[in-house]
């Protein structure tokens, strides 16, 4: 899990709406619906793309230099970046309950101090892990 840049090749459509591909990604296409939703979709269509790529243990394919795409009908070629370990924490946030046991005074302690002891677990994993 890492962070990507690979080109993106806009064509603008009616309504100042966009049509986006990926030439270096097979089937990796979305749409904008005008160009900041446009790079927003780019960005989440090759998250989603390189993420399921690395489930796969697919090899990635390496990344055309810009300059040397064909744009046609208007349309531009940009670098769209994204980091798969940022999209997999923003996709997969679904709660797990764990069952952990700590001493009797601890609690007693957390309990009188209101504290929420799934934050407290949670605040002090992101830490260990150094995760932001």
């Amino acid at each position: 899990m890492a962070k990507y840049i690979y080109p993106a090749i806009f064509t603008p459509e009616e309504n100042e709406k966009f049509s986006i591909y990926f030439p270096d990604m097979d089937g990796c296409y979305t749409c904008g619906n005008d160009l900041g939703d446009g790079m927003e979709m780019a960005q989440d269509a090759l998250s989603l793309m390189l993420t399921h790529l690395e489930d796969e243990k697919r090899e990635l394919p390496p990344a055309s230099p810009i300059n040397e795409l064909e744009v046609k009908d208007g349309g531009f070629a940009t670098y769209i970046s994204c980091g798969t370990a940022i999209y997999r924490r923003l996709m997969n946030n679904a709660a797990v309950k764990k069952t952990l046991s700590i001493p009797s005074w601890l609690n007693d302690a957390a309990m009188a101090s209101g504290v929420n002891f799934s934050q407290a677990l949670q605040d002090a994993l992101k830490s260990q892990l150094h995760i932001n």
